[in-house]
């Protein structure tokens, strides 16, 4: 008896522990790139769209910018062609086109369909929808990669009417250039691009790994939270590099465009974006703004 006692009041520590949290979030707008092993494994898929949920019901604004990388070789495979990477950017002829917007259309129904079935109104879209995103064709180093595309804008109006009618906007990296050709786009670009356009209070990276480190083989050199002058001076230093260079990129970009605090978290670990959102530890790495940290 006295230990199911105990347990009950840890519960309600962990929720007065959140309480400062949700006052301070309520009603502000919060973007999650969606993508990575979380997205492939069921089990974490549900988990991560409950805490979405969870942070819509608290009176967060969330928006969700999903991936679905892994599933488009996956749908490439089965019609007899092999994906091809230039410079980890995906190189997309005609028809893998057409399959990448296939199956990103499925992924964003799919995630509709988990968000209704919690009780929440979702509305997935993709970046086409109401000239959401506006892209130029994008080159890696001079190479032609086919229809991959580079943002040049973003009109949120959609999303801004669709929060204020209480829906959760769900949305798929594609966009329209000035012809309306449709393009694929890098989610972790497209998150980064649209947490900008509607001031976003948060971005939040679901990715594979558990956030920064200094030497990415010395695990002691983890940083759990730096300001966008420091994520910098790490870039510039050589530090950083894989794939890890452009999310940081994306990160401190958001930070100098009014984006107040970007999260890079483990996508893998259960319910980690309540965890860095409403602890007061956190367990990813949070990149602030340089004021933030003199405050």
């Amino acid at each position: 008896m006295e230990k199911d006692m105990e347990q009950v009041l840890k519960k309600a520590e962990v929720l007065i522990e959140a309480l400062p949290y949700i006052q301070q979030f309520n009603r502000k707008i919060i973007v999650v790139k969606y993508g990575g092993s979380a997205m492939s494994n069921e089990e974490l898929q549900k988990n991560v769209i409950k805490d979405v949920t969870l942070l819509k019901l608290v009176g967060f604004k969330p928006i969700i910018v999903h991936g679905g990388g892994k599933e488009i070789s996956r749908w490439v495979g089965k019609v007899g062609k092999e994906a091809k990477f230039v410079n980890g950017l995906r190189v997309t002829d005609e028809e893998t086109m057409e399959i990448a917007e296939m199956v990103l259309n499925k992924v964003n129904k799919s995630l509709v369909t988990m968000v209704e079935e919690l009780g929440v109104k979702a509305i997935g879209i993709s970046g086409k929808d109401g000239g959401l995103l506006q892209v130029e064709k994008k080159y890696s180093d001079g190479q032609d990669i086919g229809y991959v595309g580079e943002i040049t804008g973003v009109d949120p109006k959609v999303l801004y009417d669709l929060l204020e009618k209480d829906f959760l906007p769900i949305v798929a990296p594609i966009g329209l250039d000035d012809t309306f050709r449709s393009y694929n786009i890098n989610a972790d670009d497209a998150a980064c691009a649209i947490a900008k356009a509607v001031h976003a209070e948060k971005l939040a990276f679901l990715t594979d790994i558990e956030g920064l480190y200094k030497d990415i083989n010395d695990k002691s050199s983890f940083i759990s939270r730096l300001t966008a002058t420091q994520a910098e001076e790490l870039i510039g230093g050589g530090f950083i590099g894989g794939g890890m260079l452009p999310k940081l990129n994306n990160c401190t970009s958001a930070i100098r465009n009014g984006v107040n605090r970007v999260h890079i978290l483990d996508g893998r670990i259960p319910h980690c974006l309540l965890l860095e959102i409403f602890t007061n530890r956190g367990i990813g790495t949070a990149i602030i703004a340089d004021e933030e940290n003199e405050a």
